[in-house]
């Protein structure tokens, strides 16, 4: 890759910058620290390394507080946009969960409701059609009471008319049979 090609893209840009950041402040910091090394051997007898405060520890504190605002910068606000960016996705999706499920709930409920209004409107018609069925059956059985009443009425009067014809008959003939009766158990005729 070509320097020229590293400024065109921006984010390429940015991680070139990042980087030459980071060594400047490696770079500061070795320095800054050999100073240290270099200053306390040979004087004392204590043995050890003695620190003695002079303008490099406020150039210390400078690089610190420069090398955070380059961390902030390159590493910590990116993190944190990323974080941020998760949380609002999983609060827009846990915002279509629950949508999802209160329609779901309420699909549901309306299910239900239209199961027990069928269930009623069914229950009606045949309560509707077991009345009618009651009602022609009624109508049935009193057309045929009134029918064979009817017929009965006739066949009581056939058989009072004929009852009466046998009668008279018998009347007509009932003296014949007298006489004829009187001549047979009195053996002579009359």
């Amino acid at each position: 890759m070509i320097i020229s090609d590293i400024f065109r893209n921006a984010t390429h840009k940015k991680q070139f910058l990042s980087i030459l950041i980071l060594i400047v402040t490696g770079l500061m910091t070795i320095q800054t620290s050999a100073v240290f090394a270099s200053s306390g051997g040979e004087e004392g007898g204590g043995g050890g390394i003695t620190v003695i405060p002079d303008v490099s520890v406020f150039i210390q504190i400078i690089n610190f507080l420069f090398l955070i605002w380059v961390l902030n910068l390159i590493i910590y606000k990116p993190i944190r946009n990323i974080i941020i960016q998760r949380k609002e996705k999983f609060s827009g999706l846990e915002a279509d969960i629950e949508t999802a499920e209160s329609k779901a709930a309420a699909q549901d409920q309306a299910f239900a409701s239209g199961i027990k209004e069928a269930r009623a409107r069914g229950l009606k018609q045949k309560e509707a059609l077991l009345q009618a069925a009651s009602d022609e059956e009624k109508e049935l059985i009193g057309r045929i009471n009134e029918k064979a009443q009817a017929e009965l009425a006739k066949i009581r009067e056939q058989i009072a008319r004929e009852a009466d014809g046998a009668r008279e008959t018998l009347m007509k003939e009932v003296e014949d049979f007298a006489d004829t009766i009187s001549e047979k158990i009195l053996g002579r005729a009359a």
